[in-house]
């Protein structure tokens, strides 16, 4: 499909017909939009072709909403990994219903859609202001989270018989496609529920948004990885510092990691090939230059190179050989052979990461995504996810959230900084 033909539609359970109780804010109009292109060529191009720019509905609160707040009851469910904010966001959503619009039912489904099944017996948490007050100062979710998928049709019998209208969904890849499938089933039976996802992954790899929360906070706890790395590798005669971070097909967090310390010589990421013999001669050069090096490596790069089964985990992904262990072996056993001195410290600072409570700049982020997820979800949006784009928050349809997974251009600009930073070759193969 050619970019001019991206249909970024997002599904509505009917007409808005109902005043909103907010007040003093400004309001958005269901015509108000924003650009997919920021290239002004790209447009031209498009409008010369007799098309429109694609572009997403904007977020934010509407004049009129699809749901009585008097009657509404609501859920939210959290699932996958942990990461950082994912307490923020329930709170957002609970003080947002809670305060913008009244509603005074949330129920909070624990240890993910685990919850919405009665055959693992998990009793739902009710929500309110009292009970979110302070969970924003810690990490983790106070629902739980799990993985892996559950009866589509038993999770819609719980939503039914609970009498919920909005189900806020946060979580990755895995997760959006159990809500566009639980929103599926709820349009077989033509139930009016709405469905709403909000973008958690630490990976910041979900297609056509910007920025998923949690990133901003797993990119700055990376840096006292990367110190004591560095820090370990200067400290020694030939001393490499090896650090390992998230990231199984993309590699952002590695390549952000690598431009906020500027310590890093080495950044592999799944992205970008790599040969075991290129990559230790370049290392063994730049010990004979340096005296040191810190190399990162995104935890699903250099899969190619590992001996690993077909085996797959509980959300249906292939687990990954260990990469981190496989080069600390390699470069062990190369250095050995060469009968050169060396020092290897190898770091993998991951659990500690994602389980860390949200940084300010994630909080914020966390508290607006929440907001605009509950004004999408109150105005009869569904089976969409909150995204951001070109500093604006919109709303994208599910199908389009997980069409494709963003990845590292390796012709690109970012790639092209954390060459410039590291000064490592960009070819190693």
């Amino acid at each position: 499909m050619q970019e001019s033909d991206l249909d970024f539609t997002v599904d509505r359970l009917g007409e808005c017909r109902i005043p909103s109780p907010m007040s003093g804010v400004q309001f958005v109009d269901d015509d108000e939009s924003v650009l997919y292109h920021s290239d002004l060529r790209q447009i031209e191009k498009i409008l010369e072709s007799g098309k429109k720019p694609p572009r997403f509905e904007m977020a934010g609160p509407r004049e009129k909403i699809y749901f009585d707040p008097s009657k509404l009851k609501c859920g939210i469910v959290t699932c996958g990994g942990l990461c950082p904010g994912l307490n923020d966001v329930i709170r957002a959503i609970v003080l947002g219903l809670h305060y913008q619009y009244r509603v005074r039912t949330v129920f909070g489904f624990r240890f993910g859609y685990e919850g919405l099944t009665h055959r693992h017996g998990h009793v739902p948490m009710e929500l309110n202001p009292a009970a979110v007050e302070d969970i924003h100062q810690k990490g983790g979710t106070i629902l739980g989270s799990s993985r892996g998928p559950q009866d589509v049709s038993e999770m819609v019998d719980t939503l039914e018989r609970m009498n919920v209208g909005i189900l806020f969904t946060i979580g990755g890849d895995g997760t959006l496609r159990g809500a566009q499938a639980i929103s599926e089933e709820i349009g077989r039976r033509n139930l009016k529920i709405a469905v709403i996802g909000i973008p958690k992954t630490i990976d910041n790899d979900i297609s056509c948004v910007d920025l998923s929360f949690g990133f901003a906070t797993a990119v700055s706890e990376t840096r006292t990885a990367i110190y004591s790395a560095h820090s370990e590798a200067v400290g020694a005669r030939n001393g490499i510092g090896l650090v390992k971070l998230m990231g199984r097909e993309s590699g952002f967090i590695a390549a952000y990691a690598t431009l906020a310390t500027n310590d890093v010589n080495f950044c592999l990421v799944p992205e970008v090939r790599f040969t075991t013999e290129a990559f230790l001669e370049a290392l063994r050069k730049r010990l004979t230059d340096r005296g040191h090096a810190v190399v990162v490596v995104g935890e699903g790069a250099g899969q190619d190179l590992i001996e690993r089964t077909q085996e797959r985990d509980a959300s249906g992904n292939i687990r990954f050989g260990d990469i981190g262990i496989f080069l600390k072996d390699q470069i062990t056993d190369y250095f050995k052979k060469k009968g050169g001195e060396m020092t290897l410290k190898y770091i993998d600072p991951s659990y500690t990461i994602r389980s860390m409570p949200a940084n300010p700049q994630d909080s914020a982020f966390c508290l607006r995504l929440g907001h605009n997820a509950v004004h999408a979800g109150m105005a009869g949006r569904t089976n969409m996810v909150l995204g951001n784009w070109n500093k604006e928050f919109t709303h994208v349809p599910i199908t389009a959230a997980v069409s494709t997974r963003k990845k590292i251009d390796p012709n690109g600009r970012l790639w092209d900084y954390v060459l410039t930073s590291t000064g490592q070759p960009r070819e190693m193969v």
